[in-house]
């Protein structure tokens, strides 16, 4: 009788409702089972079956899935960062080409919200994440070889504005299904460094992609194979380079990782309206039964923006604050890819020995400090912003890593795609606080120096950066991780 008497959790559901007795037992559930060597779906084994995934040891699969962050360095370091959005909002495509380049992407953020945690679902049901990451992929590496046909003219402004949009939202959607497979590679002893490792190559990808069409095309005269800068070819050559290496880089995910069908039946199908219906129903029984999870992701999506504007206003205050010409902001680009991809990697052991939560609160906080310093020593020249702009790239990629295993490490089976569309929808929601806190502070900066122009006190926007990473730190704090996220004990 006595054993009765604990057995219930302390403040059990009502009887009558059922959704929430259903919700709290499929979380007491997920706690107990992130315990067990299996993280993630009882019915989504290691692909190959190989001990890689049950003992800790790598194997192909985790090396598969974590190429495609290789592969997906060409979408977002080369395309997205160095060099087709400035070729994009060059003078060659007219007055105004930044604007729009905001509205479009903004626009792209608000589609990815949209349809990101109900595209997740959809591949939850019906147990084909490969098969959509590959779609996604594809259509990914379509838009990118479309760029080939953007000509320097304003005439081509808006082609390429759509096509960088299109691949925006293509690129978040696939996204959504491949880290939906961290759990399926991975294990709770395991993912911090599968998570670090896909995080790293991406950074690592990124630099070698870069070096590749830096000195290859961009910087010399002419270039390989007699490529010039006439007419824009060598950047437009680069975009074919970019969607052949996005291409070559994700077949070993596609071709290793098999879906595994789920048994037909009527919620195999389902509409949009009953899609967004079985969202909202998810939504609320993630409330009821386990807010921290919805609170951390309130977090990561404050702290993950801030993580975005180091990237996006780095090369910006670095040229504009400290004297960098565009090819040292290139060369500064491919130092801080390499900075993070390895701190990235490192870091994923230390997840694994203390913990996700602990990891990103030691990268936020040093960021913090850091980008501070950088405010406080703007004047101090470019030896300053190399040692404190990559100070604040060592921490990047640990807590952009940790943050994904974190919130692997709290989804139900079965619910990967689902509560990572929802991942990717919370941190597109507020997209607009670090451009908007990065302005905001410009502006401020102008009235306290009585500076003529923002562009004179430019690097009052890291303020903003800071600003916004801290108040996601301050978000994160009260959240509790599940016992499962903890590492596992060795030998204590």
């Amino acid at each position: 009788m006595r054993a009765d008497v604990v057995r219930p959790a302390p403040h059990p559901p009502p009887a009558t409702d059922v959704h929430r007795a259903a919700a709290r037992r499929r979380y007491r559930a997920l706690v107990k089972n992130l315990s067990t060597p299996s993280l993630g779906a009882s019915d989504a084994p290691s692909p190959d079956g190989s001990p890689a995934a049950g003992r800790g040891r790598f194997g192909w699969p985790v090396y598969a899935w974590g190429l495609w962050d290789w592969g997906s360095a060409a979408f977002n370091a080369v395309i997205t960062t160095f060099v087709f959005t400035v070729y994009l909002t060059s003078d060659a495509f007219g007055p105004g080409a930044s604007a729009t380049l905001g509205w479009v992407l903004a626009g792209a953020g608000m589609l990815v919200a949209i349809f990101a945690p109900v595209s997740g679902q959809s591949a939850d049901r019906s147990g084909r994440r490969t098969f959509w990451l590959t779609v996604n992929t594809l259509l990914v590496v379509a838009a990118s070889a479309g760029m080939f046909f953007v000509a320097p003219s304003p005439d081509f402004l808006w082609l390429g504005m759509l096509l960088l949009a299109a691949g925006n939202i293509f690129f978040e959607l696939a996204s959504v299904n491949y880290n939906a497979m961290l759990n399926q590679i991975s294990t709770p002893a395991t993912v911090g460094r599968v998570s670090g490792l896909g995080w790293g190559l991406g950074y690592i990808g990124g630099i070698v992609l870069l070096l590749i069409v830096y000195f290859g095309l961009i910087k010399p005269e002419v270039g390989l194979f007699g490529i010039t800068g006439a007419d824009g070819l060598d950047v437009r050559v680069t975009m074919l380079i970019c969607a052949a290496w996005t291409l070559l880089f994700s077949l070993p995910v596609i071709l290793t990782v098999r879906d595994k069908k789920a048994p037909r039946s009527a919620t195999t199908r389902t509409g949009l309206v009953a899609s967004y219906r079985l969202l909202f129903r998810s939504i609320a029984d993630l409330w009821r039964a386990d807010r921290n999870t919805v609170f951390f992701l309130l977090a990561s999506a404050v702290f993950r923006d801030g993580l975005a504007g180091v990237f996006t206003f780095g090369g910006v205050i670095a040229a504009g604050t400290f004297g960098f010409s565009a090819g040292q902001v290139i060369i500064f680009g491919v130092a801080a890819n390499l900075v993070a991809g390895v701190a990235t990697i490192l870091f994923g052991a230390l997840d694994d020995r203390i913990g996700p939560k602990r990891v990103i609160v030691l990268a936020l906080a040093a960021m913090v400090l850091a980008g501070t310093a950088v405010f406080v020593f703007h004047d101090a020249g470019q030896k300053a912003f190399w040692v404190l702009g990559l100070v604040l790239c060592i921490f990047v990629g640990p807590a952009q890593s940790a943050s994904r295993t974190f919130l692997a490490r709290l989804i139900p089976a079965g619910k990967e795609g689902e509560v990572f569309g929802l991942y990717a929808t919370t941190g597109r929601a507020v997209s607009f606080l670090a451009p908007a806190a990065f302005s905001v502070f410009l502006t401020l900066g102008a009235a306290a120096t009585g500076a003529a122009t923002t562009d004179e006190v430019q690097y009052w926007g890291i303020l903003g950066i800071v600003l916004v990473l801290a108040l996601g730190l301050a978000l994160l704090l009260p959240v509790r991780p599940h016992a499962g996220t903890r590492a596992p004990r060795r030998g204590r």
